[in-house]
């Protein structure tokens, strides 16, 4: 699999990934269920394309962030 995000794309997603993972604990403590669930979705989906390094909705529409060939 070849990575398709950037640097400064994968610093983002991980910062808001952080942050979807502290509206999550915050909702919960709240109660409220259903921004929880989807806070730890979206959080979950940013934080492991930004480990890997690749995003299947760039590859589907050809956007390429890193400067790797």
């Amino acid at each position: 699999m070849t990575t398709n995000m950037g640097t400064i794309d994968r610093t983002l997603r991980l910062i808001v990934a952080a942050a979807l993972f502290y509206v999550a604990l915050v909702s919960q403590s709240l109660g409220d269920g259903g921004v929880y669930w989807v806070s730890i979705a979206i959080a979950t989906i940013f934080a492991v394309t930004a480990l890997v390094g690749t995003c299947p909705l760039y590859s589907l529409l050809g956007i390429k962030t890193s400067r790797t060939v």
